[in-house]
């Protein structure tokens, strides 16, 4: 009797520990995703050759990541992915097409607000798809952190149009589906996937890009666009992903929202407004309370 509540005690252990890592990863990853206006600012470029660029460093990022971890391995790591792997790469590669097509069509502010309906959206696709629940305080942290979203950027200030939302709901989806997928297949790496969508963001911008008139100084921020904001975010999230489940994951990554205009004030003076910080609080302050309740 005692070895079984041993042994109880060493599982519940082992994944309290899971999800504490699972979600330093995930809050790494929104903390690299957040420097996506930081290196915008910097990179003196058109944003189609940004975006080409970006993903293509970040591709080549990943894919070496992939084949340090399997070695000979590599080949069978990529077979491994199957058909959930292709999908990965599909719904990051139309979130990204969505969400440039948004951003020209719909106001910057909308489309954040759109977005941070995230965590809901992922929450109802686990649920209906892999049958993952979430406690009530993860549901209650959401909804707060959506509240932080709406204060930061107001609506009714915003002039946004219908197709520019849509297209921001579509990303929304497209991501919630993918972190779901991510989540279900926590037993394979999808990382070959996700290096995939990279290499397939660069694919669909080329068209419209001017690769050669990167150089200099600003091929070096490329460089570090693609390794650190989207290479690296997108390691961490989808190891971060197999660790927890898809709704808590969804939340930490709201993380990035209130970073994003700090990196920027931090660089280059512009000081965010007394509603972006009191909306950034409430975002910090629902997913660290979800954590601290969670920990219990």
């Amino acid at each position: 009797m005692a070895e079984a509540s041993g042994n109880s005690n060493q599982t519940s252990n082992q994944t309290c520990n899971r999800t504490w890592l699972g979600s330093l990863l995930i809050a790494a990853s929104a903390t690299a995703y957040s420097t996506a206006g930081f290196f915008t600012r910097l990179i003196d470029l058109d944003i189609w050759t940004v975006l080409f660029w970006r993903g293509l460093f970040a591709g080549l990022f990943i894919a070496a990541y992939v084949i340090w971890e399997n070695g000979r391995q590599t080949g069978a790591a990529v077979r491994a992915i199957g058909t959930r792997g292709l999908w990965i790469a599909f719904f990051s590669t139309f979130a990204t097409i969505c969400l440039l097509n948004a951003l020209r069509q719909t106001s910057v502010a909308e489309v954040t607000i759109i977005n941070a309906t995230s965590p809901f959206i992922t929450g109802v696709l686990a649920w209906l798809f892999i049958g993952e629940r979430e406690r009530w305080t993860t549901v209650v942290a959401g909804l707060l952190a959506f509240l932080g979203v709406i204060i930061m950027f107001d609506p009714a200030a915003s002039a946004g149009h219908l197709a520019g939302n849509l297209l921001a709901f579509a990303m929304t989806i497209s991501l919630a589906a993918m972190m779901v997928i991510l989540r279900h297949s926590r037993a394979i790496s999808m990382l070959p996937a996700t290096c995939l969508s990279a290499f397939l963001c660069s694919i669909v911008v080329w068209p419209f890009a001017n690769p050669g008139a990167a150089s200099g100084i600003n091929l070096i921020y490329l460089v570090l666009f693609g390794v650190i904001q989207f290479g690296l975010g997108l390691l961490l999230l989808t190891n971060g992903t197999r660790l927890v489940t898809a709704i808590r994951s969804s939340l930490i990554g709201r993380l990035q929202i209130p970073l994003a205009p700090t990196w920027v004030w931090l660089a280059f003076g512009e000081v965010p407004t007394f509603a972006t910080c009191v909306g950034g609080l409430i975002v910090v302050a629902a997913i660290a309370s979800e954590a601290a309740i969670k920990s219990r």
